[in-house]
């Protein structure tokens, strides 16, 4: 038996084999729909935040820091959940952010604040699962004659968990991509004593399925058995 009609043979299973396992495992276009809404949990203080002071935990407004001047207010973040539709890998809007910039003493922030989306899907998916993001907080020092570099920010946390879901046989992740379409845009700034309000943005990416994998080693277990083969039958000649 020639090397080549192994090959040419091993070649077909392969082919036959990994088409097998894509086409069970494609998604079929959908689009994903539902209503989403969001509570704050426990914040993490700063290095320098010996006196954090903060409200909201389990609801949709995050309060944090004391305000230096009377009457004054502290820092605010709002998440505010809207419908959605989107097809898979494409961009849509998922919620709206508020935030407020109030005058805080420096030692009564925090610096990361976790946010739990919950995300209640309309049919065909038709379930509610919560992912679990995290945002940064910037507070920097004042310059009264510098307003912008008085500025405060607000950065969405790329290290993100618990972000996956399965509909039928086929994992999805959500992702939230920024403050802006293209996804270049993920920090939010407030200046003193101002607010701003921006939309936070959303993808959902199908979780490639490992079956390739499995097509490669099917792969590999028939080759080698085809090669044994071949090596007994030459000694026999």
């Amino acid at each position: 038996m020639k090397l080549s009609f192994v090959l040419a043979t091993a070649s077909s299973f392969f082919v036959s084999s990994t088409t097998g396992f894509s086409f069970s495992g494609q998604a079929q276009a959908l689009t994903f729909s539902g209503i989403s809404s969001g509570t704050w949990g426990n914040p993490t203080p700063g290095s320098t935040d010996t006196n954090p002071i903060y409200t909201g935990v389990g609801s949709n407004t995050f309060t944090w820091g004391k305000a230096n001047l009377l009457p004054g207010l502290p820092n605010k973040l709002t998440f505010n959940g809207t419908s959605f539709a989107g097809d898979i890998n494409s961009v849509f809007k998922i919620a709206d952010l508020t935030y407020f910039n109030g005058k805080i003493l420096p030692d009564t922030g925090v610096e990361f604040v976790p946010l739990n989306v919950n995300v209640s899907f309309s049919p065909p998916v038709g379930t509610s699962q919560v992912f679990d993001f995290k945002l940064h907080l910037v507070n920097t020092l004042n310059d009264p004659k510098d307003p912008e570099k008085s500025a405060d920010l607000v950065f969405l946390d790329t290290n993100l968990s618990n972000r996956s879901f399965t509909f039928g046989s086929n994992k999805y992740t959500l992702e939230l991509t920024g403050f802006n379409e293209d996804g270049r845009q993920i920090s939010l700034k407030a200046l003193e004593e101002a607010t701003t309000t921006t939309a936070i943005y959303a993808k959902i990416k199908t979780i490639p399925e490992p079956a390739p994998v499995a097509g490669l080693s099917l792969l590999g277990i028939y080759l080698i058995s085809r090669k044994n083969s071949w090596k007994k039958n030459t000694k026999s000649l």
